[in-house]
Parts: structure tokens; C-alpha cells; sequence
């Protein structure tokens, strides 16, 4: 008997989650985004949001947790019920290079998810101020290695990603540059407009209007091709260093043990959102391609990045 309620119990257990994940969702879906207002990151979940709303029939609502690089927001995602009604739109710093960056991590970004969907990997463009006495990004290499030292590079922050992808350029050129921290992008773009820091990697948007008005000089995107928005400006790659790629971070993760049906179905429509006008017109203004793919691709993409950019913050010695 004991045998025969036990094999009942299963067939039940079996057929409840197929059930529950064809009703899904039942309820307003949380979609956090963990950081403030109007940035990157809240830009394109307002996107996506706005497009899984119609597609799934419940309200999708952008909740912005900001706080502590992103992982505040992060870690309450991992702590949420798994049932497919919050997710979040996870980033490069909390992601990729939190895990090294900070000393204790309240969450482990592969044990306690379910990965969804790769949203976007965005390059960087490398600018320098019109006084720096090169021309292209070739000069720039040169310049660096007669002169150590002498380009400082402004970014974000300590960890931030225009930090290592210098860091990165520093290890494969064999250059030296030093480090100017600044307490965000705005500040530290506005000094290398300024002529008080010489160089920075710098996001697209932010750099769009400084290199059309010839207030700063675009040597080399970051990523593995040109951008749409910078034609004329090659990647860094074809200029003379192969080999040399970065690109930043974005994807959709649930919590651990959401059932696979609805990581799937939620992959599935976010895929689907890619293609709409708006959203490709969107992407496009920001010179960057939505990713896309399957839960297996953003996992790998997780496990890369987080050993290529954990491995570099383990070698420079960098803590939160």
C-alpha cells in the first residue's frame, strides 16, 4: 500500500508542474533591475518588460533596487519565491566580477539562479582627449609604451568595467597607464572632456555626442566587430592587436528552481521581443545588438565570464 501511495504521489507531483507552468503566470511578474532609474540597465528591462506584459498577459512591473554595485537587487532576486514571477536584469559588475570583486557575496551567481536569456554585451569605445598626440589606435600603443604612465585612464570605479577592460588592454599590449577612479561614468567623462584625464573607455551613448563634436577622439571599439554607430572607428582587434576583445553584460536570471518549463517560455518570449521594431530601433540608438539564445548559452556565458574577469580582479588584488 505504502508502495502504491508513494507511486501515486510522484504521478501527482509529476503533473503538477507541467500544470502550473502552462497557467504561468498567474499574477504580476517583479522584474528587478538593481540599480537607480534611467541607466543602461533600466532602459533596456523597460523594453523587454513592456513586451512580455502583452505576451504574457500579466502585468510585467520594473522594480529598481539599487544599492551596492547591483548586488542588493541581485540578491533579492536569489531570494525570492521560484515560481517565475521575479526575475532580474543582471549585469557584468554583479555578475561577471562580483564573485572576486567583493569579499563576501550574499549570493553565488550560479547556484542560486536559473539562467534565462543573454540580453546584450555591449563594447566599449576607447576615447582620448584632442590633445593627446596620437591619431589612431596603433599611435596610441606606441605613445603608451615611450611614455609609461603618462596616459591615465579615468573610469566608473574600482572593478567597473571600463577599469578592466584597461586592465585588460594594459596585460595584452604590454602598456602602462595608471588608474584614475571616479564615482561614476558622468564624472569621469566629463574630466576627459575636460583635458583633466587623458583617455577612458567609454560606453557609446555617453561618448556619441563628445565624438561628433570633435571634443574627444575615437581610436577603437572594444568588441569582436565595428560599431553601427562608429563606423570609422575600428575594433581594436584589426588595428594592430589581435586577440584583444571585451565586451560588458546583461542577462535575465530567476531564481534557483524555477521550474524549466517557465525559464523556457520566458526565453522564448524575450527572444521574440528581440525582434520587434522598437526594440531593434532602441538597440540600434545605443550602437549595441540584443543577444538572445538559449538558458544553456547565457550559462556558458556566465561560466566564461566569470573566470576571464575574476581571474584579472584576482591578479590586480582588487576587494570591495
Amino acid at each position: 500500500m505504502n508502495t502504491r501511495l508513494s507511486l501515486i504521489a510522484a504521478a501527482m507531483l509529476a503533473i503538477t508542474v507541467p500544470v502550473s507552468a502552462q497557467n504561468y503566470p498567474t499574477k504580476p511578474i517583479r522584474f528587478i533591475v538593481p540599480f537607480a532609474p534611467g541607466g543602461n540597465t533600466d532602459v533596456q528591462a523597460r523594453l523587454i518588460g513592456n513586451k512580455l506584459t502583452t505576451a504574457l498577459g500579466q502585468q510585467v512591473i520594473v522594480d529598481n533596487r539599487g544599492g551596492a554595485g547591483g548586488t542588493l537587487g541581485v540578491d533579492m532576486a536569489a531570494k525570492a519565491q521560484p515560481d517565475g514571477h521575479t526575475i532580474v536584469l543582471a549585469s557584468f559588475g554583479n555578475i561577471l566580477v562580483g564573485p572576486a570583486l567583493y569579499k563576501s557575496l550574499p549570493y553565488d551567481p550560479v547556484k542560486d539562479f536559473e539562467p534565462v536569456v543573454l540580453v546584450s554585451e555591449p563594447p566599449g569605445i576607447i576615447v582620448v582627449h584632442p590633445s593627446v598626440p596620437v591619431k589612431t589606435f596603433r599611435d596610441f600603443i606606441d605613445y603608451a609604451k615611450k611614455n609609461p604612465n603618462k596616459l591615465n585612464y579615468a573610469s566608473a570605479g574600482n572593478g567597473t568595467w571600463n577599469h578592466l577592460f584597461a586592465e585588460q588592454l594594459k596585460s595584452v599590449a604590454g602598456i602602462q597607464m595608471a588608474h584614475v577612479p571616479y564615482k561614476g561614468a558622468g564624472p569621469a567623462m566629463n574630466d576627459v572632456v575636460g583635458g583633466h584625464v587623458p583617455t577612458m573607455f567609454a560606453p557609446f551613448p555617453s561618448a556619441r555626442t563628445h565624438l561628433t563634436t570633435n571634443r574627444l577622439r575615437g581610436l577603437a571599439v572594444t568588441g569582436a566587430k565595428r560599431s553601427l554607430l562608429f563606423p570609422e572607428v575600428p575594433t581594436a582587434s584589426e588595428s594592430g592587436l589581435p586577440g584583444y576583445t571585451a565586451a560588458s553584460w546583461f542577462g535575465i536570471l530567476a531564481p534557483a528552481g524555477t521550474p524549466k518549463a517557465i525559464v523556457a517560455r520566458l526565453n522564448k518570449e524575450v527572444n521574440a521581443s528581440f525582434d520587434a521594431p522598437e526594440i531593434k530601433a532602441a538597440y540600434a540608438a545605443e550602437g549595441i545588438d540584443p543577444a538572445g539564445g538559449t538558458p544553456e548559452d547565457i550559462a556558458k556565458s556566465i561560466r566564461e565570464g566569470m573566470a576571464k574577469w575574476g581571474k584579472l580582479v584576482k591578479d590586480l588584488g582588487l576587494t570591495l
